[in-house]
């Protein structure tokens, strides 16, 4: 099991996480930022969450992946 912190930023913005979060694999942390997108995603806001992305990184600060929410947004229409 590993501490995995995910961060979400933008151009303008950066949510931090501070606690981390105890991941076992790389397919629970994928998951895991999933999560987060989509808990975004449906929050009642006005914002545009298009250039928004969650990276994911170890207790050293090192980006073990990111995953744009436009992944999961798909093309505008």
């Amino acid at each position: 099991m590993a501490q995995v912190f995910f961060y979400c930023s933008s151009a303008t913005h950066v949510l931090v996480d501070q606690l981390g979060n105890d991941i076992g694999n790389l397919i629970e942390a994928r998951e895991h930022a999933d999560r987060i997108v989509r808990t975004c995603l449906a929050a009642p806001t006005l914002e545009d969450w298009r250039d928004w992305t969650v990276h994911a990184n170890d207790v050293n600060g090192r980006e073990i992946f990111s995953l744009p929410f436009s992944s999961l947004l798909g093309r505008p229409h």
